[in-house]
This record gives C-alpha cells, structure tokens and sequence, in this order.
C-alpha cells in the first residue's frame, strides 16, 4: 500500500498497534546535504506492507508510538543508518529492535551479509536487484521501484521467526542484547564536532602541537555543515584542513596559500576559521587533544596474533560464526599488548567461547600443533 496523505498514515498506525513485528527500511539521498535526506519510509506488519512517502504525509511523526511501543519488535536489516535518519527526523529510536545482519553472524553467515543473499538463504527467493541505484526524491515513483522498495521490508518477519528459533535451538538469542541495546542507545546516533578531528584523512601526519588546529578546524568545518546542511567536504576537505594544520596558518592570506581554500571560503569564513585556529594554538601542551593511536615504542605483536588469529578462526569455525563477530583483528592487537578493558571478545559469550583461550595463550599455558591438516589446541 503507498501511503501518500496523513489520513492514511494514521490509519495504518492503528492498524499495526496489533502486530508484534514491525519491519521498517528507508530509501534516502545524501550527496548534497550534511545528513541523510529521507526519501521513503517502508513498513512491513504480520499482515501488510506500508510504504510512506515523507514528501506527501502532513507530519511522519505519527509512527512514533509505534516505533515506542514495547510490545512491538522493530525489524531491520544493517538496521545503522536507518535508524540514525529516523533519530535524526523524529526523535525516537526504535526500540526493542532486531537487526538480521547482526544476528547472523551468529548463525554461520558472514559479517555483513546482504539482505538479498540473506532472502534467498533463508527464504529461497531471489530478489530483483533492478532499482537498487536510484533517485529516491523523484516524483512520480514507478512501479518497480515500489515492488523494489516494497521487498525491502516484506521478508523480514519471516527471517526474524527462522532466525529467532535457530538462535533459541542453538541457545544464543540472549547473546544478541549488547549489540542491540548499542543500536538503541542514542548517543551512538550524535556526533561531537570536537572528535571529528581523530577521522581526518592523514592527520597521523601531524605533529603533538598541530592537533589542537586540526580538532578546532575540524570542529569549525562541522558546525558550518550542519548549519548550511551541505555535505562537510563541500565546505573544506580534509586534505584542505591537514594542510593548513600543517602550515600552522594564523592569517587569512596564510589560510588561502592552500590550493583551493580562496575559492571554498568566504572572506568572512575564513576570518572565522582564522580565529579559532588562533585559539587552538593558544592552548597549553596539558589541553592538547590526543590521537587514540599506538605508540611507536609500543612491541611489535605480529606473531602473538598471528597465533591467535588461528584460534579465534577455529572457534569461530566450530561454533558456527563470523569470524570478525567473534574478535577483530583491532581487538586481538590490544589484548597481545596487555589491554583488556572495553575489549568485546573479553566480554560475556565471546569470552567465554575465546576470550579466556586467548589470554591462556598468551600466558603460555596452552599451545597450537598442527596434526595434518588439523589445528589441536593443548593446555599446558
């Protein structure tokens, strides 16, 4: 059902108050603005699809009690940017919520897994790929693109009832409640402008006492994206800002000696980026921000993870698990040099599955043979 006027948003509001599931995907643009521009919001109930055009509806905050209601499980697919645009637009994240991507690595599909390859896994449909590329703000939309978007939804209550009753059969559901109550928890959905800095392209080439420049532009790039709602790019790249770090510039002339920033900034832009740079490099050693990097005096751990690369790979293959679910390659890093606070695969079932092995191997009390083509682990 295309859902183009806020009579029949409503109606459709009450009607799925009934259902337990809710399943909701959207289709967005955002080449030309900061966030997310929503294009189409579908929806899937036990018993019928929605899908909304925000273009038409008087006010799309009528599906907030729904997307409140604790009786109803919110169904998504790689569930994150929808849910940061409808944080974003509404208010409110869904919750309690079900992502299918997530919990399928907990049932021997890879990391990432497609929701198509999923379908048809799971389901047994192969599901068109035709409008998978498309502009989602043109009006009228076609009917492929409807059936398109339509599909996006419509599968997912009954991968969520296979998947819950594996998951229930092999004793793992519960192990799903971290990462879910991560997706709910609003603040992973804000940005500090401040840390914007630490995702700079190159800014590991700056020295200790460019970064306070590098965090006070970035910053400065941040707020002025989201005021102009332009992607922050279009504002300055990041190129741009590491170059003028680098330089240390204090003045609007050194500001514009860097390719292409006389042509991006107004005069009364550049007079305002000059003043925060200004008070960033004003700062004290003691307030100088720091990158979450390791040291260069720091040992190397290669061999360490190489070797416990080989276990978390046959855990993982054991139990029937995404490798990268089970402990990344960040994570094995931190805890071959000794850091264990904050690390997932020391957390609850992973460390349980791994996480006590791999601080047993490092300690020396156990060991990896091979027997043909098999790898035995052996407690020492």
């Amino acid at each position: 059902m295309y859902i183009a006027n806020q009579e029949s948003l409503e109606a459709f509001v009450d009607r799925a108050r009934s259902s337990s599931v809710l399943a909701i995907d959207t289709e967005f643009l955002r080449e030309k603005t900061y966030r997310a521009k929503l294009c189409l919001l579908q929806m899937a109930t036990d018993a019928e699809v929605a899908i909304v055009d925000p273009f038409a509806v008087d006010d799309l905050g009528a599906i907030v009690p729904l997307l409140a209601d604790e009786r109803i499980v919110k169904l998504f697919h790689a569930g994150s940017q929808d849910l940061e645009i409808i944080y974003h637009d509404l208010g409110v994240v869904p919750h309690p919520l079900f992502d299918t991507q997530v919990a399928a690595a907990l049932l021997g599909q890879t990391q990432q897994v497609g929701y198509g390859a999923l379908v048809h896994s799971l389901c047994g449909v192969s599901l068109k790929k035709t409008d998978s590329f498309t502009d989602w703000s043109q009006r009228p939309l076609s009917e492929s693109q409807l059936e398109y978007a339509a599909d996006d939804v419509v599968y997912l209550p009954e991968l969520y009832r296979i998947m819950t009753e594996k998951l229930e059969a092999k004793g793992r559901l519960g192990w799903l409640a971290p990462d879910f109550a991560e997706m709910e928890d609003p603040a992973h959905y804000e940005q500090d402008p401040n840390d914007r800095f630490r995702r700079l392209r190159r800014v590991n080439q700056l020295a200790a006492r460019q970064l306070p420049l590098a965090q006070a532009a970035a910053a400065w790039r941040e707020r002025q994206a989201i005021k102009r709602n332009i992607p922050r790019k279009w504002v300055l790249s990041d190129e741009q800002l590491v170059e003028i770090c680098k330089r240390e510039a204090r003045t609007i002339d050194e500001l514009f000696m860097v390719r292409g920033v006389r042509s991006h900034l107004s005069t009364r832009d550049a007079r305002g980026l000059v003043a925060e740079l200004a008070k960033a490099a004003a700062l004290p050693p003691e307030q100088w921000p720091k990158l979450c990097r390791a040291s260069k005096t720091e040992r190397n751990v290669d061999a360490e993870v190489d070797l416990m690369n080989a276990l978390v790979r046959l855990r993982a293959r054991q139990n029937d698990i995404a490798m990268q679910t089970l402990a990344s390659h960040d994570e094995l890093c931190k805890v071959a040099r000794g850091y264990t606070e904050g690390v997932s695969v020391l957390k609850g079932w992973r460390r349980e599955m791994v996480g006590e092995e791999l601080l047993d191997l490092l300690a020396g009390r156990l060991s990896l043979r091979l027997d043909g083509p098999e790898l035995v682990v052996e407690r020492r």
